[in-house]
């Protein structure tokens, strides 16, 4: 059955840490790991030109070796004949005199395998050693005689060391004595080069051990530096965010507190009059029909004129908490309708022109934009002094736009009230849950706020769609 793995929850912050030093721990790997195998390959090469130049330097050695051993028995072998066998007694003897070191000697074997000479090894002298093979299976012996045979060469071989018996490897230089038929040779140990070789390869992996632990040691301290800097980002980002938030909610309950204060104040400075008034003529009118005053429908009249009154400004209030002809209708309609009553209520000039969105924005990029047009309109109202307001609000291949534009006297002869008011910055923070853009532009000849809703927020067009566009003027 398959094994499910408990998930860790991680915190955001943990995510950021991961996300910061798993890069890098994988990219200090792969740098430590290249110059690891780089160290190793330079290294390697200069050990083996260090093996090869040792080793030159040892057949080199045997060259001498055996030159200066021709010099001493050549006068005697060069003027015997084949069969003379005092000449190869006393040459021999010249050889079994040769030892040089520690270890050196020179050796004699006949073309057949047996050993004529062995100074240090007497024991295989007067032996057929034909069959020989050192550790590693090698033939010693028939590759001496074979390389003597050649005219001359080298043979790698391991061999017993006459001071302690044991097999080491070393270097043989193989000559001949052709009319004789005897394979004549010296060699040399290399178990000192190996050892130097060795140890060069030893002092490399330890350097290169020494490099992964410095890098180690950097890649935590980077890591403790990491997540030491993320905690105080963190810590900082908590104290930025908690400062924001109770600014965010002071901020909230302001427009909360200024939104209600403008509806009681709307309520009392206009239904409550209206309302006492048409409480006033009711009461008239019962007072004129109890006394038969004909004066009785007049006075009712103007008591359902007061009414009237009231309902419609129930509805505007109504209208601008949340105006049903913007889910009803949609945004244009919507839009419109404020524009309508905005020019109704304050005799300012009001130019809408629009293109009919069949509701393709989605229900957020709706409601901010109508409030940032009432918004805008309200600061119109309040602060910009001016004669002509144009909206403007159409979709185009980046998303929707909405363009209000005045003729006032600009914000740089405002108050610092509506500057510094709640209304820019709700038109902000609106846009800025869309992801959208907002731009303030003004100057002594007016102001234009265009607010700029993504793509992200149109739903996908329908049919048939037509292009329309609407004037509200004065």
């Amino acid at each position: 059955m398959p094994v499910h793995w408990p998930r860790l929850p991680l915190s955001y912050g943990q995510k950021l840490f991961l996300l910061a030093s798993l890069p890098l721990v994988l990219a200090v790997s792969a740098i430590a790991v290249l110059v690891a195998a780089q160290s190793r390959a330079l290294a390697e090469r200069e050990i083996r030109g260090l093996e090869t130049q040792l080793i030159e330097a040892k057949k080199s050695e045997l060259r001498n070796y055996v030159t200066q051993a021709r010099n001493g028995f050549y006068f005697v072998y060069g003027s015997a004949a084949p069969d003379d066998e005092d000449a190869k007694d006393q040459v021999m003897q010249i050889f079994s005199a040769m030892i040089y070191g520690d270890e050196g000697f020179f050796f004699v074997y006949d073309y057949e395998g047996t050993n004529l000479v062995s100074p240090r090894q007497t024991h295989m002298i007067n032996e057929n050693w034909w069959d020989l093979r050192d550790a590693e299976g090698t033939p010693v012996v028939q590759e001496f005689i074979f390389t003597a045979r050649s005219g001359a060469g080298y043979v790698e071989h391991l061999w017993p060391k006459p001071s302690t018996g044991e097999e080491a490897r070393m270097i043989t230089y193989v000559t001949s004595l052709p009319s004789w038929r005897w394979a004549v040779g010296t060699g040399v140990f290399i178990d000192d080069i190996l050892e130097t070789v060795a140890a060069a390869r030893a002092d490399v992996e330890a350097r290169v051990q020494r490099t992964f632990l410095y890098i180690g040691v950097i890649t935590l301290a980077a890591l403790l530096l990491v997540f030491c800097s993320g905690l105080f980002l963190n810590i900082r980002e908590r104290r930025l965010a908690d400062a924001k938030l109770k600014l965010l909610t002071q901020r909230v309950f302001d427009a909360q507190e200024e939104e209600r204060g403008r509806v009681a104040r709307e309520l009392h400075d206009g239904i409550s009059q209206i309302l006492v008034g048409v409480k006033y003529a009711l009461d008239i009118t019962r007072r004129r029909v109890a006394s038969g005053d004909e004066r009785a429908e007049e006075t009712l009249t103007r008591g359902i004129d007061h009414l009237g009154e009231a309902i419609n400004e129930v509805r505007r209030i109504s209208r601008d908490l949340r105006p049903g002809v913007l889910d009803d209708l949609g945004l244009g309609p919507a839009i419109k309708a404020l524009a309508d009553d905005f020019q109704s209520r304050t005799q300012i000039e009001t130019r809408f022109d629009t293109v009919v969105f069949r509701n393709r924005l989605d229900q957020d990029a709706k409601i901010a934009l109508y409030r940032i047009a009432q918004e805008a309109l309200t600061n119109v109202e309040r602060h910009a002094g001016a004669t002509r307001v144009d909206i403007d609000l159409r979709g185009h291949r980046a998303g929707a736009t909405l363009r209000i534009a005045d003729d006032g006297r600009g914000m740089s002869d405002r108050s610092r009230d509506a500057r510094a008011g709640i209304g820019l910055r709700n038109m902000q923070e609106r846009m800025d849950q869309l992801g959208g853009t907002l731009r303030v532009l003004s100057s002594r000849s007016g102001t234009v706020i265009e607010a700029q809703v993504p793509l992200t927020h149109m739903l996908p067009p329908e049919d048939g769609g037509q292009t329309i566009r609407t004037q509200v003027q004065a």
